[in-house]
């Protein structure tokens, strides 16, 4: 999942001596003045509208488990409405995942630091993720999951080491979405380096590395169609994911794989910083997210997790960014969202063990009407007690703990 670089949004490479947004109309590295000076300008903004974004793929991820027909999490009764609403949620967590990956990398690369360090920016991405992430991989062993997690699989989600086992009990343990944040530590892990490598492309030649690379992650599902073996089957085969765990491992959990999405996301904040991206804005980006996302429906199971909408993912980011760059009018960019968009980070490890919990403590299944308003308290229930981690947990240490005091000190000074 995608986490800001500083609390409360995308900040440029320093928070001190912010010169704030651009001026409205500045496009986002067109010149002026220069392509240092262009550059320099879109780096400047503040990326608000990603920050609104975050929830809405978080509540993607929430609507794919409310879906699930799965004895864990199912709450209605008939079997027509049940298999209705999954098909309509089937893949959205799928697309808010993917979403954040990409998220992730774009938003890294636009807040980097010029006179960083690799150490630097692995304390803040542990300081940020790691305090949450133990918190709620402790609850929910405390609330179901000890039941059936074994003491090895239990360590190996703790160290997020899990998602690099080709077993659905292993890379789906404990906390569900878990599996996510075993991508982004790798995610972080490689980043200095790919930054490094992905500054010294000539600008001329990034539309080349992003067409390498989306096409790579277009291909992926092939590979595993190709190379792996496709029994025994994994869980989701009864729902007509007909692939065994190791090829889904392969194309949708495992961090080499998907280190593409990241990657991609670091080339076009390159390209959007650069002046070198095309952009198409929010409205038809979201369009055809939608239409990529209805399309998701009608292709075989691997390519409808990540290849079909990879490509309007990228335009709505991009196109996000550089609304916020020229100060054009975003609904992403209101209070409410950007506030939500604060919290979806400890909304996205919440959401599925209030879920999963509120289905143990309930008896039977319900109406269409009685589970909308479950749905609707889980909702409520998950914002409010991702707003308490934020507020009491994420935020604070954020503050106190991402730079060292010899740091602090000599920002201070």
């Amino acid at each position: 999942m995608a986490h800001d670089e500083m609390t409360g949004g995308a900040f440029p490479p320093t928070a001190v001596g912010d010169p704030g947004p651009a001026r409205p109309g500045a496009s986002a590295g067109v010149p002026d003045g220069g392509p240092r000076k262009a550059a320099g300008r879109a780096r400047s903004a503040r990326l608000d509208s990603l920050t609104g974004l975050r929830f809405g793929a978080a509540l993607l991820v929430f609507f794919n488990h409310v879906g699930l027909p799965f004895p864990h999490l199912r709450l209605l009764e008939s079997d027509s409405a049940a298999m209705n609403l999954f098909d309509v949620t089937g893949n959205a967590g799928a697309l808010g995942v993917t979403f954040f990956f990409v998220l992730s990398g774009f938003v890294l690369t636009w807040s980097a630091r010029d006179r960083d360090t690799a150490p630097r920016f692995w304390r803040r991405r542990l300081v940020k993720i790691y305090p949450n992430y133990v918190i709620t991989w402790a609850l929910a062993l405390v609330l179901f999951a000890s039941v059936y997690t074994t003491t090895g699989t239990a360590i190996a989600n703790l160290f997020m080491v899990h998602v690099w086992v080709p077993d659905f009990e292993v890379f789906s343990s404990v906390n569900q979405p878990s599996w996510s944040l075993g991508c982004e530590a790798f995610f972080y892990a490689c980043f200095p380096l790919l930054h490094s490598w992905f500054q010294r492309i000539r600008a001329e030649h990034l539309k080349y590395w992003i067409v390498g690379v989306t096409a790579g992650i277009i291909a992926t599902p092939w590979a595993a169609y190709v190379f792996i073996a496709d029994k025994p089957y994994f869980p989701g085969a009864s729902l007509g994911a007909t692939v065994s765990a190791e090829q889904y491992w392969f194309a949708y959990n495992l961090p080499v794989t998907r280190v593409l999405d990241f990657a991609l996301g670091m080339l076009v904040a390159q390209a959007v910083v650069r002046g070198r991206w095309f952009n198409i804005g929010m409205v038809w980006s979201g369009v055809l997210l939608a239409g990529s996302y209805v399309l998701c429906s009608h292709v075989p199971f691997l390519y409808s997790q990540r290849s079909v909408t990879i490509i309007p993912i990228v335009l709505l980011i991009a196109a996000a960014a550089t609304a916020d760059i020229r100060g054009t009018a975003s609904w992403f960019r209101g209070r409410t969202m950007l506030w939500l968009g604060e919290i979806s980070f400890a909304f996205y490890l919440v959401h599925f063990i209030v879920l999963t919990y509120m289905r143990k403590e309930l008896e039977g299944t319900f109406s269409v009407a009685e589970t909308t308003g479950l749905v609707a308290l889980g909702l409520v229930i998950s914002v409010l007690a991702s707003w308490a981690l934020y507020a009491l947990v994420e935020r604070p240490i954020t503050r106190r703990f991402s730079s060292s005091r010899r740091a602090r000190r000599a920002a201070a000074s």
